[in-house]
C-alpha cells in the first residue's frame, strides 16, 4: 500500500518462472527412483558401470520416464552455426 491507501501492483513477472520445464508426477517419481538407486549404488549405466554422478542419474530417470510415455519436455536441439567467410 502506498501513502494514500491504494494497493501497488507489481507487474514485473519473472519470465523464467513460466518457461520452466513441466514434468508429470509419474516422471518426477521415476527420476527420484533413479536418484535413490544411484545413492544406494544400484543404478547402472548402459555400459554396465555403476553410476556415481547425480546429473547422470537424473538423465537416466528422465530417459526412462520418456520411454514409459510420461510427460517430459522434449530435448533441446543444438542449433548448427554456419560461418560465412
Amino acid at each position: 500500500m502506498n501513502e494514500e491507501g491504494d494497493y501497488i501492483i507489481n507487474y514485473n513477472v519473472n519470465v523464467t518462472l513460466f518457461n520452466m520445464a513441466k514434468y508429470s508426477e509419474k516422471a518426477q517419481a521415476t527420476v527420484a527412483r533413479a536418484v535413490r538407486k544411484m545413492k544406494k549404488g544400484e543404478l547402472k549405466s548402459g555400459s554396465g558401470d555403476v553410476v556415481t554422478d547425480p546429473k547422470q542419474a537424473i538423465a537416466i530417470g528422465i530417459s526412462e520416464a520418456s520411454k514409459k510415455g510420461y510427460k517430459v519436455p522434449k530435448r533441446n536441439q543444438k542449433k548448427s552455426t554456419s560461418s560465412t567467410r
